[in-house]
């Protein structure tokens, strides 16, 4: 069996309806916190049981019989962060799983300038021993819509200098992770930075919303403290505002900017362009 933490969340979820394709349901489990949630899986066969990162104990049963376990990574940060992957890796293991993943991140590293990295690097350090994959998967496309700011409205795209990041796709992320569990020899210990093949950075972003809306947006390069400022005056805590200014600053210093032909490789086709990702989130 092969079972799936956060099969209800934004890529979780992709990855069980792709694995589906692929996999009979009866050989597929989910590991949710909220299993009412899952009742969609539960009626096309998927089994579905409580387990939650904060509570290791729940892990045992969520776990049970599994040949593979795919540990999602989760929102939280820092230490807490680290512990509870840790924890579900363990608790993998323990259950009898012969090969653990985790979905790390195409820029982890302990000295990275964008918090999450150190997270997902810690997180790959103290996985112990055995069969352990991390995905380290490109810069989730989704969070460009979310940089735009009032881009749209007033035709500048303001944000603090950046650098070229190689934005890829839920989609493609979740179906990358479908094949790699599908094919149990496929990847041991951290794979490639799976990505799309290209890097942008906002000023690409800028002229491909002009492209995309017909109307021009340009790009405005805000000084760090000035950006942080504005972020804290509309209520952001301070330490929020500066956690996400960390991303700005490495992908300034390059730590985004791998842009590598392997996720294609995986997919057999070319991956989802950032183009099309902004394209479905201005439709909405």
């Amino acid at each position: 069996m092969i079972v799936i933490t956060g099969g209800t969340g934004k890529l979780g979820s992709r990855i069980v309806g792709r694995l589906l394709e692929r996999v009979p349901a009866a050989e597929i489990g989910v590991s949710v916190r909220d299993p009412a949630r899952a009742a969609d899986l539960a009626a096309r066969g998927v089994r579905v049981r409580r387990g939650d990162f904060a509570d290791p104990g729940s892990l045992a049963e969520a776990f049970e019989g599994a040949a593979q376990v795919l540990v999602v990574s989760t929102d939280e940060l820092g230490e807490q962060a680290v512990a509870h992957h840790v924890a579900a890796i363990e608790a993998a293991r323990s259950a009898g799983a012969k090969r653990v993943l985790y979905t790390s991140h195409q820029g982890a590293a302990a000295d990275s300038l964008f918090a999450p990295m150190a997270d997902h690097a810690a997180t790959e350090r103290q996985a112990g021993e055995g069969p352990f994959t991390a995905l380290r998967n490109g810069f989730y496309a989704g969070t460009v819509p979310l940089l735009l700011g009032e881009a749209l409205e007033t035709g500048e795209l303001a944000a603090p200098a950046d650098g070229p990041v190689s934005w890829t796709a839920h989609a493609d992320l979740a179906e990358a992770a479908a094949l790699i569990l599908a094919d149990e020899g496929r990847f041991d210990g951290p794979t490639p930075p799976l990505t799309a093949p290209v890097a942008l950075d906002l000023g690409d972003v800028a002229a491909l919303l002009t492209d995309l809306t017909g109307r021009p947006v340009r790009r405005v390069v805000i000084p760090d403290e000035a950006w942080v400022a504005t972020l804290t005056g509309r209520g952001v805590p301070a330490a929020q505002a500066e956690l996400l200014l960390g991303m700005f600053l490495a992908a300034r210093r390059g730590e985004f900017a791998a842009a590598r032909p392997e996720l294609e490789a995986l997919l057999g086709r070319p991956a989802t362009p950032l183009r099309a990702v902004l394209a479905e989130a201005l439709e909405q």
